[in-house]
C-alpha cells in the first residue's frame, strides 16, 4: 500500500501546530510571570507559578486536540 503524500503532510503539519502551540503557552507563562515579579519586585514566584500552570495547559490543549478527531 503506497501513502498518500498529502496525507502524511497533513499529519505533519497537525502536529507541528500542536507542538508550536505548545511552546508559545509555555513562553508565554514564563514571560508574563517573569514581568509580573519584576513589577512587584518578589523573587520567582509568579514566574514559577505561571510556569507551571502554562505547561498543564498546553498539556490540557493538545490533549484536546488529539481527542478531537
Amino acid at each position: 500500500m503506497i501513502n498518500d503524500p498529502r496525507k502524511s503532510l497533513n499529519q505533519y503539519a497537525r502536529y507541528s501546530s500542536m507542538a508550536i502551540q505548545m511552546l508559545v503557552i509555555i513562553l508565554a507563562g514564563v514571560f508574563g510571570g517573569y514581568k509580573i515579579d519584576q513589577w512587584l519586585h518578589t523573587k520567582p514566584i509568579f514566574t514559577v507559578v505561571l510556569s507551571i500552570v502554562a505547561v498543564f495547559m498546553s498539556i490540557y490543549f493538545v490533549t484536546r486536540d488529539l481527542l478531537k478527531k
